[in-house]
């Protein structure tokens, strides 16, 4: 099968590798020379280092390689079976991007987006075959990652979405087919789930104290160091899209944005919420970020408090439970399950408690409900206790 994929960025060339090394001759066109001249340099990087690890040999990475062709040439992507979007972040890119591509491939290909937010119906309706199109939102790095949410437009077809769904699993990956809506499940949950934890920031918490609280939880990573890992302007971007369509009906913390202003954009600028050795991803304190906390708290009239383990751990299990619960009564998710494997998979949510809506189900409807009720007195427009009756009621005898 060969698949075209266009964008060489960071998303771009790990969906390549992802295909070529299941035996798929892939076509990455980007019309930026010089974008796939660091994404030839990247490719390569990943197969050496595969081979150097041991987890491949020199002449099997060296076939992989080979299935990988860039160019700067749309039309080389003419008999692709499948085209993977993975330009830059904006609507009216993409938009563009699939009103030449729906007259440039055969009736019968696919068009995918790799968008982690944008509409999918917006972006396929610039199509002449909308029931082709769907979302293949990969997670990053995208060759290392397992988990794809498939993202099901309005007109997409049944036979579109099971024939990516087989693509998908041939690819070694974990598909779960989704909605779509802003952030679909993993992103819309994220951007709350990060939302609360900035605010304990406002309050009195440190982002160490956060990420290290999560982590003794079962969490991969803390929400902060997970932020400094993909880049700070991604979010970033990503909100001014948001705003210009209208905004969210609660409140978001300044602190994410006035990093990025500051030019603190994560480990790719060795400053984030945290600063960075070269060459060293270990992440440290910093006390220029501990300044900006500290003038937002000021600018807001906040007097800093304690902030438990406690409170941290119920704000973000209990932000991505109300979330998760609010995308089932919308039909974004088949099922709790679904919501919980993408947790798992795609955002590093403790194993061991199954996923956000089965650790919720754990505590039992009563105790969730209660939280929720009191956080919703000081934060009505976030916090609904009606969403505890997603929390099926225990069996009695």
């Amino acid at each position: 099968m060969k698949t075209g994929i266009i964008g060489s960025g960071t998303m771009g060339t790990g969906i390549a590798v992802s295909f070529a090394n299941s035996g798929a001759a892939v076509c990455v066109v980007d019309a930026d020379a010089s974008a796939l001249e660091r994404a030839n340099t990247t490719i390569e990087r990943i197969y050496r280092s595969s081979v150097e690890r041991g987890a491949t040999s020199a002449e099997a990475a060296d076939q992989r390689r080979a299935n990988i062709a860039l160019g700067t040439d749309f039309g080389a992507l003419a008999d692709a079976e499948l085209v993977v979007e993975a330009a830059f972040e904006n609507l009216e890119v993409k938009r563009g991007l699939f009103a030449q591509l729906g007259l440039l491939v055969s009736s019968d290909a696919i068009l995918a987006t790799n968008t982690s937010t944008l509409d999918i119906d917006a972006i396929a309706g610039a199509a002449p075959h909308p029931e082709r199109t769907l979302g293949m939102h990969f997670f990053s790095p995208a060759h290392v990652m397992k988990l794809v949410e498939i993202v099901r437009g309005a007109q997409t077809s049944r036979e579109t979405i099971d024939r990516v769904v087989q693509i998908a699993r041939s690819l070694g990956k974990l598909p779960v087919v989704v909605g779509n809506c802003d952030g679909f499940v993993g992103n819309r949950m994220l951007l709350r789930y990060r939302r609360e934890m900035e605010l304990l920031l406002e309050a009195g918490a440190t982002p160490q104290q956060v990420d290290s609280t999560l982590r003794a939880f079962g969490f991969a990573m803390g929400p902060f160091a997970v932020a400094d890992l993909a880049g700070l302007d991604i979010s970033y971007k990503a909100k001014q899209e948001r705003l210009a369509r209208g905004g969210l009906p609660f409140r978001q913390s300044r602190i994410p944005d006035l990093l990025v202003e500051a030019g603190r954009l994560g480990q790719k600028t060795r400053a984030g919420y945290y600063r960075y050795e070269p060459g060293d991803r270990a992440p440290w304190p910093d006390d220029a970020v501990d300044a900006i906390i500290a003038a937002e708290r000021e600018r807001l009239g906040i007097v800093p408090r304690v902030v438990d383990g406690d409170e941290i751990v119920k704000r973000a299990t209990l932000a991505l439970f109300s979330e998760g619960a609010r995308i089932l009564r919308d039909g974004i998710a088949d099922g709790a399950a679904d919501i919980d494997t993408i947790w798992r998979n795609g955002y590093g949510f403790p194993v061991a408690r199954v996923g956000p809506m089965a650790y919720a189900a754990s505590r039992g409807r009563d105790a969730v409900a209660a939280d929720i009720a009191a956080y919703a007195m000081k934060d009505p427009t976030f916090w609904d206790p009606s969403v505890a009756s997603a929390i099926p009621l225990e069996e009695t005898e």
